[in-house]
């Protein structure tokens, strides 16, 4: 299992985009999210992020430059 490490950029309402918060990740273009409010705007993305490179994963691409991964060792992956 990773984890990832992603820079995200949020927007602040405006009526191009129906006044609501819109956040994005460059590193994986076309990752976008929008939301009523910064926190949820921040959730929405976190799932449309996920999606995105279990897409990349699935397909065998490499992730985008700018992604950090981090290995992480859950419970069921210790073996003493």
């Amino acid at each position: 299992m990773n984890r990832y490490k992603l820079s995200f950029i949020i927007h602040e309402p405006s009526e191009d985009m129906n006044d609501k918060f819109m956040a994005e990740i460059p590193a994986l273009p076309g990752c976008r999210a929008w939301g009523d409010t910064p926190a949820e705007t921040l959730h929405i993305l976190e799932g449309v992020a996920e999606a995105f490179i279990q897409s990349y994963l699935e397909r065998g691409l490499p992730l985008p430059v700018g992604i950090e991964t981090t290995p992480v060792l859950t419970g069921t992956d210790y073996n003493p």
